[in-house]
């Protein structure tokens, strides 16, 4: 049965001649299948944009031409190692696409101002590049394509320079319009992700991750029957191989869990690709560039292959630390917490996880540990000595997350947990758990947080498995 597939190419899979690595994958689904692609600038160019738009705004020309040669230069060797010699339609576009590039570039360098709307302009480039490359390799091959930028394609949005939401209505209208006689007609759209434009018409991007971001918008809008997210690991893992050898990737995640998952860090998923899908309920699926075969990681609404274990996923979030903020005075006061939370908002630190004892004498928050010391003082400044006696700060912690549907329910989970900690010696210092029970988490001492992971992972996941 002819199927339409949205698939998105990270920036691991497109370096390094990559860009025919993803032409002979496409091959295997056509004609059968429709196919639309989202593409992500090459490994590290979008990084590079970023950087260059605070060198043109302290008035460096040098800089500033070092880096449109390297651009030029990147982006036609790697479209030379895909097709050879420069089709005459493919050179006109890169060329059009550098003059744009310069153009701006050379605006910020003289007004010495980089706006966020200027940002998000440079920022885009990398996959529009990258976008105009891979279809002139299809086309090369003899497979009917087509580029568009995030914003041609028809994702519109609203003007949050560099974290940009979808206007869903419009974009799903934009979009059908524009892609789908493409799709009848045989072609393979492909699309540069990360991208979006205003009503206006003025450019936008999606946030770090925004090509996953597009491809998930692409496929509740087209609709697709699947969307797949390659990259170069095998899918979401029970925990990261690096600290557990012995990890093995999950054959199926319900929406839920992959949310959880990608919050913590997992590699393969941005978190804010999971919004569009999740409310239609369309699978997405993990696959892994250099190891097609692999079937990867599904995520669904409803997954058909129970996982043997109740917890399916460990993760280590590093680069975190701890503030706890403590009072007799705090004890039955209304509105403490909030003053303390208002405090961090008002100084723009996110609060990453909480915990409160029930007396009301203290409370404990996890943020960055980049944060750390701004929120300390922020909250000396706000309530020590008036609402707050003490204010503890540590910057040596990790938090463990365990995540897992099957612990719903499930009693004597956390029992199993603590003790399984415990028994390596490990002291847990603050646990959170939400209603839902999908998720357990702790913070340990970060010398103690690889330990912990692994006792985690040996008395469910192992254990599960006969290891």
């Amino acid at each position: 049965m002819a199927m339409r597939y949205v698939m998105k190419f990270g920036g691991t899979s497109v370096a390094n001649g990559g860009y025919v690595r993803i032409a002979e994958i496409l091959e295997k689904f056509r004609p059968e299948h429709e196919l639309v692609v989202v593409v992500s600038a090459i490994k590290g160019v979008t990084d590079r944009l970023l950087e260059v738009t605070k060198v043109a705004e302290k008035g460096d020309e040098e800089g500033v031409n070092d880096f449109i040669i390297w651009m030029k230069e990147l982006h036609r060797e790697e479209a030379k190692k895909a097709i050879g010699s420069l089709p005459l339609e493919l050179d006109e576009a890169l060329s059009r696409a550098d003059k744009e590039l310069e153009h701006v570039l050379y605006g910020i360098l003289h007004l010495r101002e980089a706006t966020p709307r200027s940002v998000d302009y440079v920022a885009s480039f990398g996959e529009r590049y990258s976008a105009l490359i891979l279809s002139a390799v299809l086309n090369a091959r003899g497979l009917k394509s087509k580029p568009f930028t995030g914003g041609e394609a028809g994702i519109t949005t609203d003007d949050a320079y560099g974290e940009a939401s979808p206007l869903m209505a419009v974009t799903e209208a934009r979009v059908r319009e524009r892609i789908l006689p493409l799709l009848e007609r045989g072609y393979i759209p492909v699309i540069g992700g990360f991208a979006g434009m205003t009503q206006s018409g003025i450019t936008t991007t999606l946030g770090r991750g925004g090509s996953d971001y597009t491809a998930t918008i692409l496929g509740v809008t087209l609709p697709a029957d699947e969307v797949w997210i390659w990259s170069d690991v095998n899918g979401m893992m029970t925990a990261d191989p690096k600290i557990v050898p012995s990890a093995m990737t999950i054959p199926e995640l319900t929406f839920e869990e992959a949310l959880e998952m990608s919050a913590f860090g997992a590699k393969a998923l941005h978190p804010r690709a999971l919004e569009p899908v999740y409310e239609r309920g369309l699978p997405v699926r993990i696959k892994n560039t250099f190891n097609p075969e692999h079937p990867g990681t599904l995520i669904t609404s409803r997954p058909k292959v129970k996982f043997p274990s109740v917890v399916k996923a460990v993760s280590l979030i590093r680069d975190v630390g701890m503030i706890t903020v403590s009072g007799a005075s705090m004890v039955g006061k209304p509105g403490t917490a909030a003053r303390i939370f208002s405090t961090l908002a008002k100084a723009g630190i996110n609060i990453m996880m909480i915990s409160q004892s029930i007396s009301e004498s203290n409370v404990s928050m996890v943020i960055k540990r980049a944060n750390l010391e701004r929120a300390y003082s922020a909250l000396e400044v706000e309530m020590l000595g008036r609402i707050v006696k003490d204010i503890e700060m540590e910057d040596d912690v990790s938090v463990v997350a365990a995540v897992g549907e099957g612990m719903k329910g499930t009693p004597g989970v956390a029992a199993r947990m603590f003790r399984a900690v415990a028994d390596e010696g490990v002291n847990i210092r603050m646990i959170a758990q939400g209603s839902s029970e999908l998720n357990v988490s702790f913070v340990v001492k970060e010398e103690d947080g690889e330990k912990a992971v692994r006792a985690v992972h040996r008395e469910f996941i192992e254990r599960a498995f006969g290891k």
